[in-house]
């Protein structure tokens, strides 16, 4: 049974591994399938870096749905306006500062600190389409990979999966995709040989990934080497 004890309200999104339905003006109710996660661990790192100012949605965790104890239902803020990919295709974005506000976004993160000694927390699926624009400004949302460590894993995570669709010809955003990997590591950034690499060891036992995804890891990691100036 669901968190809330009563079915979900309209269902107003679909991920690879969660759905999203209405509750009511203020909030939402995300559902994992097929077990995947922990929603409640996921609500806690949320809260976590909220407490650090970071741009996230509010997570109830008193009243009905409260997110502290489920593993499959996550009660969260609902937020107005769309993700970052949308409002590139859109025309609302460009590439070039989608990608800074993707890095601006890494390295605010990564001043927060991890909750084991000398850790910091990492999103670990930092891409374009878990940034939601709002009128606020960004929020990064779906933090199930979340996890304490290295910021260069969570810089070669975001790379990469810029990567893949940059070198991907069957993708219509290709070449636009290439742009906001350059952007994203214009500046100083937290990439390091070592993050990178551990980001397609990965990527290619995701369970999400498709063949294809899979089958472009080596040509993608070429690419960001290629772009970051790694050996």
């Amino acid at each position: 049974m669901p968190a809330t004890g009563k079915a979900p309200g309209r269902l107003i999104g679909s991920g690879r591994t969660a759905d999203v339905y209405e509750l009511d003006e203020a909030w939402v109710l995300r559902r994992n399938r097929e077990d995947w996660g922990d929603a409640a661990a996921e609500g806690a790192v949320m809260e976590h870096v909220r407490a650090h100012g970071y741009p996230v949605p509010r997570v109830r965790t008193k009243g009905p749905g409260a997110s502290r104890t489920s593993r499959t239902d996550l009660v969260m803020e609902r937020l107005s306006g769309p993700t970052m990919l949308e409002a590139f295709v859109a025309g609302a974005i460009d590439a070039r500062e989608a990608g800074t506000v993707l890095a601006s976004l890494l390295r605010q993160l990564h001043a927060i600190p991890g909750r084991r000694p000398g850790t910091r927390v990492l999103h670990l699926d930092l891409h374009p389409e878990n940034v939601l624009l709002t009128p606020d400004g960004p929020r990064v949302i779906d933090w199930g990979t979340a996890e304490d460590g290295d910021p260069g894993l969570d810089w070669g995570l975001s790379t990469i999966i810029l990567a893949q669709v940059a070198v991907d010809d069957e993708q219509p955003i290709a070449e636009p995709a290439r742009a906001m990997l350059a952007s994203l590591l214009a500046n100083p950034s937290g990439l390091t040989n070592e993050g990178l690499a551990d980001a397609r060891r990965r990527r290619a036992v995701n369970p999400t990934m498709t063949a294809r995804e899979v089958e472009l890891l080596g040509v993608a990691e070429e690419l960001v080497r290629s772009v970051a100036l790694l050996s």
